[in-house]
């Protein structure tokens, strides 16, 4: 599995997961984290950005609008609990 759909797997896990595990998950990289992140200093988050921008602005994607994207959490969300 590439680091990017680990990445992935680990965000969306994050975002659906109840507070006790994110605590727990957290705790165990705290000492990791910089206090300090910036992601506008990030190379990484600012080429993500910046492809995801071109994306939408050649036609190659046609994003989602604000009310999607909330419907779509919604229904991540209401998976995740089923299970």
């Amino acid at each position: 599995m590439t680091t990017a759909a680990i990445r992935e797997k680990l965000h969306d896990f994050i975002n659906t997961a109840d507070d006790r595990k994110v605590e727990a998950m957290y705790t165990l990289v705290e000492n990791e984290i910089e206090d300090t992140y910036d992601h506008w200093e990030d190379e990484e988050f600012l080429a993500e950005m910046k492809k995801r921008i071109d994306d939408i602005e050649n036609g190659n994607d046609e994003g989602l609008s604000w009310e999607e994207v909330k419907m779509n959490a919604r229904n991540r969300r209401k998976l995740k609990i089923k299970h």
